[in-house]
């Protein structure tokens, strides 16, 4: 039984629980979908194959059955459970009425994307095998032939000892104690991690200098070209390369090659651990690889979305295909084409170094059958500005420039633009500052009939408030883009009118906040319930509750650099190395420009003081610096 029918008999009090592929086994009181949540968020990591999960579900939910950390899961689980509910009843209502329109447009969709397939690149995912672990296991080695974690209140790794007793990244300290008596817990230590990271990262920029990190243990790779000069075919390549990550480093990576990022991390999760796989270039061979994959191997799958799809009968991505005309009125369109894509095997190509996304604009869009007329104009208008309210509400962010982007009936991409006198985000805002650039276009263009319509905020300002994540990283809040660093795709207003063209950016970044949410939950939840001590101490290792933050704690002392304001990690040596950066003349410009005056600090070098003549005041001040913390920032590999 699959997770959908376990919610289903939820209500009628027949519960599930889970067998070895993650799907739900019929149980007796009215549980089941819960104890597929209280798997946690890692249930597709590597080393669980042989698990017994319908056991290990079991364990978890008697050892957790009256804790907070329980209520809160069945509290979250509960709600999903009515918002599926409220999603099975909208496709009941949409099974009644003729779809032929939105089966038409998912089929021109699916051409227009298969039309964009690159096989020319060739993308290689890396992923360093139980990270943390391996690196404690270099200092103690004796460590190697036991169940050991990393972490504490919560498990942030697991050895592969432990994860055949079904412990796992994300888990609750207490609950793997119950599944792993003899499990042995190590503190944290950043420093440590960071070190071997930097030792890898330094291999990996021999085989492509624009590496992209996307976490302190794994990173992309484009090898394509590496392979031309070398005349060696990527399986060679990437087997070499990890090779010699094992002979300088002492730890083993996994690989995945392919033709894109999305398939390409895939891949590597499934030769784990210290293997490789590659999915031919080719597309036959991609959508065959593709169509009985499940929905949740998919990175920015997470387990909510994995039920919401399961719930519809879309359990694997080749079960997206017969039901692709409901899926923008079940799930909105950015989840359209992102299914889309999965169920094609398309992602990006592109790869760069991390601290060089950034945001550059949040919009959402719409297409419809052709439409014409002032009232079906505004109410499709106004419903797109609630919509980017909503995504501008989840990504946090604010935009100075609004932008409103129609197709013609004839095909013709036009878009308009204002500049609010304040930075924009609510939807009663947006559809104002919008409306008068739509009259404008029906006035140039009688009869006006149109097929697409969407609405993007630019120049964005962030939200977001001063925090610490699970892992005691500080996010200041950012005034002109984001301060994480996320493989999210940039976009300016020079794209010719293209916009988001590979939507799983915004579908993993939700994914990857479900699981740090998630984690921090468990962290607070655990050390509430005291389990914080339960874990086994090594001999010679001490460590008190809440040891995460307590010892992160200790290090968050920050010093604000007088020329970008920016606030630096209390080091001085790299304080000063940054305000060397700050001091160059290309960097001066582009920070003081457009600054009021008054706002410089006259004690400043006269280098940095701009001129009384120019009109500092009309143009954008733009910051060059990532706002992703330098604490933050050394957890990646790409972070020299």
């Amino acid at each position: 039984m699959t997770v959908n029918e376990a919610s289903a008999a939820a209500a009628a009090d027949t519960t599930d629980t889970t067998d070895t592929e993650g799907h739900v086994q019929t149980t007796n009181d009215g549980h089941d979908s819960l104890r597929y949540h209280l798997l946690g968020p890692s249930l597709t990591k590597a080393g669980q194959d042989s698990v017994d999960q319908q056991k290990v579900s079991e364990i978890i939910y008697n050892a957790s059955k009256g804790s907070k950390y329980f209520n809160n899961e069945e509290y979250k689980d509960k709600n999903l459970t009515q918002k599926i509910e409220r999603i099975l009843a909208r496709k009941r209502q949409l099974e009644r009425i003729d779809l032929a329109s939105d089966l038409r447009r998912a089929d021109e969709y699916i051409a227009e994307q298969e039309l964009s397939r690159d096989l020319s690149q060739t993308i290689v995912h890396i992923d360093c095998d139980a990270f943390y672990a391996a690196v404690e296991e270099l200092d103690r080695p004796e460590l190697k032939d036991v169940p050991m974690a990393v972490g504490k209140g919560v498990l942030t790794t697991c050895n592969y000892h432990a994860r055949k007793f079904g412990c796992r990244s994300g888990m609750a300290g207490f609950v793997a104690m119950k599944l792993c008596p003899n499990l042995i817990c190590l503190p944290l230590n950043f420093d440590k991690y960071t070190a071997k990271a930097g030792e890898v990262r330094e291999i990996l920029a021999d085989y492509d200098s624009r590496f992209e990190s996307a976490s302190i243990d794994e990173a992309y790779l484009n090898i394509t070209q590496y392979c031309d000069d070398h005349e060696m075919d990527p399986e060679d390549v990437v087997t070499q390369l990890r090779d010699e990550v094992h002979q300088k480093t002492n730890i083993t990576i996994s690989a995945g090659i392919a033709a894109n990022a999305k398939i390409a991390k895939i891949a590597s999760n499934r030769n784990k651990p210290n293997g490789q796989f590659r999915v031919a270039s080719e597309r036959a061979v991609i959508l065959s690889f593709m169509h009985d994959l499940p929905t949740r191997k998919v990175n920015g799958v997470g387990r909510v979305f994995e039920r919401e799809l399961d719930a519809i009968g879309i359990k694997t991505c080749g079960d997206i295909y017969p039901l692709r005309a409901y899926l923008s009125k079940l799930f909105g369109e950015k989840a359209f084409n992102f299914l889309i894509q999965c169920y094609l095997g398309l992602g990006r190509t592109s790869v760069q170094p991390a601290e060089e996304y950034e945001r550059k604009s949040v919009g959402t869009e719409s297409t419809f059958r052709d439409m014409r007329g002032k009232a079906e104009l505004r109410e499709k208008l106004r419903w797109i500005a609630e919509e980017l309210e909503k995504d501008l509400t989840r990504t946090q962010f604010k935009g100075r420039t609004l932008v409103l982007k129609v197709k013609l009936h004839t095909y013709e991409v036009l878009t308009r633009q204002v500049v609010p006198p304040k930075a924009v985000h609510v939807a009663d805002d947006l559809y104002a500052y919008a409306l008068p650039m739509m009259a404008k276009l029906e006035k140039e263009i009688p009869g006006m009939k149109l097929r697409l319509m969407g609405l993007r905020c630019t120049n964005l300002v962030s939200t977001k408030k001063v925090g610490i994540d699970f892992f005691g990283v500080v996010r200041h809040r950012a005034s002109t883009s984001c301060d994480e660093t996320v493989s999210a795709k940039a976009f300016s207003s020079e794209d010719d009118g293209m916009w988001e063209v590979w939507p799983e950016a915004e579908f993993e970044e939700a994914a990857r906040q479900e699981r740090v949410d998630e984690m921090n939950e468990l962290e607070r939840l655990s050390q509430e319930e005291g389990a914080g001590d339960i874990c086994q101490q090594p001999q010679g290792i001490t460590f008190s509750s809440g040891l995460v933050q307590e010892e992160l704690e200790k290090e968050e002392d920050f010093w604000d650099c007088p020329i970008c304001q920016k606030p630096q990690k209390a080091n001085d040596k790299e304080f000063n190395e940054h305000i060397d950066h700050c001091l160059s003349r290309q960097t001066i410009k582009e920070v003081v420009k457009d600054m009021p005056i008054e706002t410089i600090d006259p004690s400043l070098p006269s280098l940095i003081q701009p001129t009384a003549s120019r009109n500092i005041g009309s143009r954008k001040r733009k910051s060059p610096f990532s706002n992703t913390h330098e604490r933050e920032k050394r957890l990646f590999f790409g972070t020299r």
